[in-house]
């Protein structure tokens, strides 16, 4: 059996949505950010990176978002939550999931987590830091909205792994001073994914 190491409302979501989708048996041990779990001694040794999502499998411990996501579409590919006999439409996929990786989770990272960029007592680059994150991050879910969110779903009509990514993020909008009134597209999206029983189990998990 599977077993997720997690955070409410943390990027781990889209993990747990998708193993609700594809029906995996699994377990879920939350790590509690505010009593700084992460860095305990028994997580570092699950993830020295000290961070969520870690997934454990039978071949070994995953990490990073993409990576496990593409993981479990592989692992159960009659879910089709992925073109994996279609290798352009497949790294179009992971084209969208490194940008929301290396791009749009990194700019709303910086309202919050700073301290992984610059010393903790530089406060004025780190103000600055999340000053800068409603206009980074609008940026960012404007290129989405205009240009990658194809619609209904990001990558069209079919539903993959990259929906949970995009609802994970977009979750978090508010948070960074974003009105998603702003982004019918994406707030349209949003709509549409929390309506999905797979979605609303991987909250209720996510929070018990």
């Amino acid at each position: 059996m599977l077993t997720l190491f997690q955070s409410p409302s943390s990027i781990a979501r889209a993990v747990m949505i998708v193993l609700e989708e594809i029906g995996a048996p699994y377990t879920s041990h939350r790590i509690d950010f505010t009593q700084n779990q992460q860095s305990s001694a028994a997580f570092l040794a699950i993830n020295p990176k000290a961070r969520v999502p870690a997934l454990v499998t039978d071949r070994g411990i995953l990490t990073e978002t993409p990576a496990i996501l593409l993981y479990l579409a592989q692992c159960h590919p009659t879910a089709g939550l992925a073109p994996l006999d279609d290798p352009f439409a497949l790294a179009q996929v992971q084209e969208f999931n490194a940008y929301m990786s290396s791009t749009v989770h990194v700019a709303h990272a910086h309202r919050a987590r700073g301290h992984r960029w610059v010393e903790a007592d530089d406060t004025a680059t780190l103000t600055a830091m999340r000053n800068f994150v409603p206009k980074g991050v609008k940026a960012a879910f404007d290129l989405i909205e205009n240009s990658l969110l194809r619609g209904p779903f990001v990558m069209g009509e079919a539903y993959t792994i990259c929906d949970a990514y995009l609802f994970t993020i977009a979750q978090w909008l508010e948070l960074d001073g974003i009105d998603p009134a702003d982004l019918p597209r994406v707030a349209d999206h949003r709509a549409r994914m929390l309506a999905r029983p797979a979605v609303q189990r991987a909250i209720e998990r996510s929070v018990a």
